[in-house]
Protein backbone atom coordinates (compact mmCIF):
# COMPACT_ATOMS: atom_id res chain seq x y z
CA UNK A 1 0.00 0.00 0.00
CA UNK A 2 1.36 3.41 -0.96
CA UNK A 3 -0.24 7.21 -0.96
CA UNK A 4 1.30 10.54 -1.06
CA UNK A 5 0.26 13.77 -0.98
CA UNK A 6 1.38 17.33 -1.10
CA UNK A 7 1.94 19.50 1.85
CA UNK A 8 0.74 22.76 2.07
CA UNK A 9 4.18 23.91 1.70
CA UNK A 10 5.08 21.82 -0.80
CA UNK A 11 6.63 19.12 1.14
CA UNK A 12 5.46 15.60 0.23
CA UNK A 13 4.12 13.24 2.73
CA UNK A 14 4.16 9.69 1.54
CA UNK A 15 2.78 6.49 3.25
CA UNK A 16 4.18 2.88 2.20
CA UNK A 17 4.59 -0.50 3.69
CA UNK A 18 7.60 -0.96 1.24
CA UNK A 19 10.46 1.04 1.90
CA UNK A 20 12.92 2.05 -0.60
CA UNK A 21 16.43 3.21 -0.62
CA UNK A 22 15.88 6.59 -0.66
CA UNK A 23 12.71 6.13 1.82
CA UNK A 24 15.01 4.77 4.68
CA UNK A 25 17.73 7.26 3.76
CA UNK A 26 14.99 10.15 5.17
CA UNK A 27 13.67 7.87 7.94
CA UNK A 28 17.31 7.28 9.08
CA UNK A 29 18.06 10.69 8.56
CA UNK A 30 15.00 11.85 11.08
CA UNK A 31 15.76 9.65 13.17
CA UNK A 32 19.53 10.24 13.87
CA UNK A 33 19.30 13.95 13.97
CA UNK A 34 16.50 13.51 16.53
CA UNK A 35 18.71 11.33 18.46
CA UNK A 36 21.39 13.52 18.45
CA UNK A 37 19.03 16.61 19.35
CA UNK A 38 17.41 14.91 22.34
CA UNK A 39 19.82 12.53 24.00
CA UNK A 40 17.79 9.22 23.32
CA UNK A 41 15.84 7.13 20.17
CA UNK A 42 12.56 8.09 19.17
CA UNK A 43 11.86 5.24 17.59
CA UNK A 44 12.16 1.49 19.82
CA UNK A 45 14.60 -1.28 18.89
CA UNK A 46 11.85 -3.03 17.35
CA UNK A 47 10.76 -0.09 15.33
CA UNK A 48 14.46 0.29 14.19
CA UNK A 49 15.33 -3.19 13.79
CA UNK A 50 12.07 -2.86 11.19
CA UNK A 51 13.81 -0.07 8.96
CA UNK A 52 14.90 -2.60 6.25
CA UNK A 53 14.50 -1.99 2.48
CA UNK A 54 14.54 -5.86 2.05
CA UNK A 55 12.11 -7.36 4.49
CA UNK A 56 8.67 -4.99 4.21
CA UNK A 57 6.18 -6.10 7.15
CA UNK A 58 2.26 -6.48 6.65
CA UNK A 59 1.61 -5.30 9.89
CA UNK A 60 3.81 -2.00 9.68
CA UNK A 61 3.51 1.43 7.85
CA UNK A 62 5.85 4.35 7.19
CA UNK A 63 5.39 7.81 6.96
CA UNK A 64 7.66 9.74 5.33
CA UNK A 65 7.92 13.50 5.42
CA UNK A 66 10.57 14.92 2.80
CA UNK A 67 11.00 18.53 1.21
CA UNK A 68 12.79 18.00 -1.70
CA UNK A 69 16.11 16.63 -0.55
CA UNK A 70 15.66 17.44 2.95
CA UNK A 71 14.63 14.57 5.54
CA UNK A 72 11.43 16.61 7.47
CA UNK A 73 9.57 13.82 9.66
CA UNK A 74 9.05 9.92 9.94
CA UNK A 75 6.17 8.14 11.43
CA UNK A 76 6.48 4.00 12.23
CA UNK A 77 2.86 2.37 12.61
CA UNK A 78 1.76 -0.93 13.40
CA UNK A 79 -0.91 -2.95 13.55
CA UNK A 80 -1.87 -4.25 17.40
CA UNK A 81 -2.80 -7.47 16.31
CA UNK A 82 -7.08 -6.44 17.32
CA UNK A 83 -6.02 -4.63 20.30
CA UNK A 84 -4.96 -0.26 19.34
CA UNK A 85 -2.62 0.64 16.57
CA UNK A 86 0.73 2.05 17.99
CA UNK A 87 2.61 4.79 16.69
CA UNK A 88 6.22 5.89 17.30
CA UNK A 89 7.51 9.73 15.49
CA UNK A 90 10.09 12.29 14.85
CA UNK A 91 10.34 15.44 13.34
CA UNK A 92 13.91 16.37 11.75
CA UNK A 93 15.34 19.49 14.93
CA UNK A 94 15.88 21.66 12.13
CA UNK A 95 11.95 21.50 10.99
CA UNK A 96 10.63 21.88 14.79
CA UNK A 97 8.61 24.25 14.85
CA UNK A 98 6.51 24.35 11.95
CA UNK A 99 3.49 21.67 12.77
CA UNK A 100 5.44 19.33 11.09
CA UNK A 101 4.08 17.09 14.46
CA UNK A 102 0.83 17.82 13.96
CA UNK A 103 0.54 17.07 10.18
CA UNK A 104 2.33 13.58 11.13
CA UNK A 105 -0.35 12.77 13.28
CA UNK A 106 -3.38 13.81 11.20
CA UNK A 107 -1.82 11.89 8.39
CA UNK A 108 -1.67 8.87 10.85
CA UNK A 109 -5.49 9.45 12.06
CA UNK A 110 -6.45 10.29 9.16
CA UNK A 111 -5.45 6.08 7.85
CA UNK A 112 -6.09 4.43 10.56
CA UNK A 113 -9.76 3.65 12.04
CA UNK A 114 -9.99 2.77 15.93
CA UNK A 115 -7.71 4.15 18.72
CA UNK A 116 -4.52 4.82 18.11
CA UNK A 117 -1.32 4.12 21.02
CA UNK A 118 1.32 7.27 20.10
CA UNK A 119 4.72 6.41 22.29
CA UNK A 120 6.48 9.93 23.97
CA UNK A 121 9.95 8.18 24.32
CA UNK A 122 12.10 10.21 26.84
CA UNK A 123 8.56 11.94 27.89
CA UNK A 124 9.57 14.79 25.49
CA UNK A 125 7.77 17.99 26.37
CA UNK A 126 6.82 18.85 22.57
CA UNK A 127 4.77 15.18 22.85
CA UNK A 128 2.98 15.69 25.99
CA UNK A 129 1.92 19.32 24.43
CA UNK A 130 1.20 17.90 20.66
CA UNK A 131 -0.54 14.93 23.02
CA UNK A 132 -2.93 17.29 24.63
CA UNK A 133 -3.84 19.19 21.49
CA UNK A 134 -5.76 16.09 20.30
CA UNK A 135 -7.31 14.81 23.70
CA UNK A 136 -5.13 11.67 24.24
CA UNK A 137 -5.19 9.84 27.43
CA UNK A 138 -1.91 8.60 29.44
CA UNK A 139 -2.43 4.81 29.13
CA UNK A 140 0.96 3.76 30.01
CA UNK A 141 4.25 4.35 31.57
CA UNK A 142 7.55 2.52 30.94
CA UNK A 143 10.01 3.38 33.27
CA UNK A 144 14.29 3.17 32.34
CA UNK A 145 15.92 1.95 35.21
CA UNK A 146 19.35 1.95 36.11
CA UNK A 147 22.03 1.11 39.02
CA UNK A 148 25.63 1.80 39.35
CA UNK A 149 26.34 -0.38 42.37
CA UNK A 150 28.78 -3.19 42.65
CA UNK A 151 27.36 -6.53 41.48
CA UNK A 152 24.68 -8.46 43.68
CA UNK A 153 25.49 -11.43 45.87
CA UNK A 154 25.01 -14.50 44.10
CA UNK A 155 21.52 -16.19 44.67
CA UNK A 156 20.49 -19.64 45.19
CA UNK A 157 18.45 -21.38 42.56
CA UNK A 158 15.33 -23.37 43.33
CA UNK A 159 16.11 -26.46 44.34
CA UNK A 160 16.00 -28.57 40.99
CA UNK A 161 16.81 -25.80 38.51
CA UNK A 162 20.00 -25.71 36.41
CA UNK A 163 21.52 -22.71 34.73
CA UNK A 164 22.93 -22.57 31.54
CA UNK A 165 23.33 -20.09 28.08
CA UNK A 166 21.66 -20.14 25.31
CA UNK A 167 22.48 -21.97 22.25
CA UNK A 168 21.19 -20.35 18.59
CA UNK A 169 19.47 -22.92 16.54
CA UNK A 170 18.66 -25.08 19.43
CA UNK A 171 16.86 -23.35 21.58
CA UNK A 172 15.17 -20.70 19.56
CA UNK A 173 11.85 -22.60 19.82
CA UNK A 174 11.62 -23.89 23.34
CA UNK A 175 12.62 -19.99 24.13
CA UNK A 176 9.50 -18.62 22.18
CA UNK A 177 7.20 -21.07 23.67
CA UNK A 178 8.44 -19.95 27.49
CA UNK A 179 8.68 -16.13 26.56
CA UNK A 180 5.08 -16.49 24.92
CA UNK A 181 3.90 -18.02 28.78
CA UNK A 182 6.01 -15.98 30.73
CA UNK A 183 4.59 -12.38 29.27
CA UNK A 184 1.04 -13.96 27.75
CA UNK A 185 -0.43 -10.41 29.44
CA UNK A 186 2.21 -7.87 27.77
CA UNK A 187 1.81 -6.18 24.98
CA UNK A 188 4.49 -6.91 23.09
CA UNK A 189 7.09 -9.02 23.70
CA UNK A 190 4.67 -11.88 24.54
CA UNK A 191 3.75 -11.70 20.60
CA UNK A 192 7.39 -12.21 19.79
CA UNK A 193 7.94 -14.61 16.57
CA UNK A 194 11.10 -16.78 15.29
CA UNK A 195 11.65 -13.75 13.33
CA UNK A 196 11.98 -11.23 15.92
CA UNK A 197 14.29 -13.68 17.48
CA UNK A 198 16.43 -14.11 14.50
CA UNK A 199 16.73 -10.31 14.15
CA UNK A 200 18.44 -9.92 17.06
CA UNK A 201 20.31 -13.20 16.90
CA UNK A 202 21.73 -11.38 14.07
CA UNK A 203 22.69 -8.13 16.17
CA UNK A 204 26.32 -7.26 16.53
CA UNK A 205 25.26 -7.25 19.73
CA UNK A 206 23.70 -10.50 20.41
CA UNK A 207 26.11 -12.58 22.93
CA UNK A 208 25.25 -16.47 23.81
CA UNK A 209 26.82 -16.28 26.63
CA UNK A 210 24.89 -13.42 28.10
CA UNK A 211 22.06 -15.39 27.59
CA UNK A 212 21.09 -17.14 30.77
CA UNK A 213 18.75 -20.37 30.60
CA UNK A 214 16.77 -21.97 33.70
CA UNK A 215 15.81 -25.91 33.57
CA UNK A 216 13.65 -27.59 35.37
CA UNK A 217 13.90 -31.31 33.69
CA UNK A 218 14.91 -30.55 30.91
CA UNK A 219 12.24 -27.99 30.28
CA UNK A 220 13.15 -24.46 30.10
CA UNK A 221 11.09 -22.30 33.00
CA UNK A 222 13.19 -19.16 33.27
CA UNK A 223 15.52 -16.72 31.53
CA UNK A 224 17.94 -13.66 31.53
CA UNK A 225 18.90 -12.03 28.85
CA UNK A 226 21.67 -9.34 29.12
CA UNK A 227 23.02 -7.10 26.51
CA UNK A 228 25.70 -4.68 26.37
CA UNK A 229 25.39 -1.42 24.36
CA UNK A 230 27.94 -0.17 21.68
CA UNK A 231 28.72 2.59 24.54
CA UNK A 232 29.42 -0.07 27.26
CA UNK A 233 26.21 0.16 29.26
CA UNK A 234 24.74 -3.10 30.06
CA UNK A 235 20.81 -3.98 30.50
CA UNK A 236 18.80 -6.28 31.72
CA UNK A 237 17.49 -6.97 28.54
CA UNK A 238 14.43 -8.80 29.64
CA UNK A 239 13.77 -11.78 32.29
CA UNK A 240 11.10 -14.42 32.34
CA UNK A 241 9.84 -16.91 34.35
CA UNK A 242 7.11 -19.72 33.82
CA UNK A 243 3.97 -19.31 35.48
CA UNK A 244 4.61 -22.55 37.38
CA UNK A 245 7.89 -21.59 38.61
CA UNK A 246 6.51 -17.75 39.83
CA UNK A 247 7.89 -17.10 43.99
CA UNK A 248 9.99 -19.11 44.10
CA UNK A 249 12.81 -16.92 43.89
CA UNK A 250 13.91 -17.69 40.60
CA UNK A 251 13.50 -14.62 39.28
CA UNK A 252 15.47 -13.11 41.36
CA UNK A 253 18.45 -15.49 41.04
CA UNK A 254 18.26 -15.20 37.56
CA UNK A 255 18.28 -11.17 37.91
CA UNK A 256 21.81 -11.54 39.84
CA UNK A 257 23.15 -14.12 37.85
CA UNK A 258 22.51 -11.40 34.65
CA UNK A 259 24.05 -8.82 36.96
CA UNK A 260 27.00 -10.40 37.94
CA UNK A 261 27.90 -11.30 34.33
CA UNK A 262 27.29 -7.99 33.10
CA UNK A 263 29.20 -6.30 35.91
CA UNK A 264 32.26 -9.04 36.75
CA UNK A 265 32.09 -10.21 33.29
CA UNK A 266 32.10 -7.82 30.83
CA UNK A 267 32.76 -4.97 33.08
CA UNK A 268 30.01 -2.81 32.01
CA UNK A 269 30.39 0.25 34.62
CA UNK A 270 26.17 0.62 34.43
CA UNK A 271 23.39 -1.39 33.62
CA UNK A 272 19.48 -0.14 32.80
CA UNK A 273 16.14 -2.22 32.65
CA UNK A 274 12.77 -1.03 31.18
CA UNK A 275 10.08 -1.78 33.62
CA UNK A 276 6.14 -0.65 33.75
CA UNK A 277 5.02 1.50 36.53
CA UNK A 278 2.13 -0.46 37.03
CA UNK A 279 4.41 -3.66 37.61
CA UNK A 280 5.05 -2.22 41.67
CA UNK A 281 6.52 -6.48 42.28
CA UNK A 282 8.72 -5.63 39.98
CA UNK A 283 9.59 -2.29 40.35
CA UNK A 284 10.63 -3.22 44.08
CA UNK A 285 12.66 -5.86 43.02
CA UNK A 286 14.67 -3.83 41.13
CA UNK A 287 14.64 -0.88 43.33
CA UNK A 288 16.00 -3.47 46.20
CA UNK A 289 18.79 -4.51 43.55
CA UNK A 290 19.84 -0.49 43.38
CA UNK A 291 17.87 0.66 40.53
CA UNK A 292 16.34 3.88 40.43
CA UNK A 293 14.53 6.04 37.72
CA UNK A 294 16.62 7.23 34.67
CA UNK A 295 13.66 8.40 32.70
CA UNK A 296 10.20 7.42 31.21
CA UNK A 297 8.52 6.60 28.09
CA UNK A 298 4.79 7.79 28.07
CA UNK A 299 1.77 6.35 25.95
CA UNK A 300 -1.14 8.31 24.74
CA UNK A 301 -4.32 7.02 23.41
CA UNK A 302 -6.28 8.76 20.82
CA UNK A 303 -9.97 7.20 20.75
CA UNK A 304 -11.80 7.05 17.85
CA UNK A 305 -15.28 7.23 17.45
Amino acid sequence: METSHGAPDGADIRTTSVLTAEDLAVARAVLAASAEADGRDAVSEAGRLRLRVDEPRADVRHVLVADGADPVGYAQVEQGGGGPVTVELAVHPAARGRGWGRRLVDAVLGAEPGPLDFWAHGGHPAARHLAGAYGAELVRELRQMRRTADAPDEQPLPAGVTLRTFVPGADDAAWLALNAAAFAHHPEQGSWTAADLADRIAEPWFDPAGFFLAERDGELVGFHWTKVHPDGLGEVYVVGVAPSEQGSGLGRALTAAGLRHLLLDRKTGSVLLYVDADNPAAVRVYERLGFTIHEVDLMYRVERH
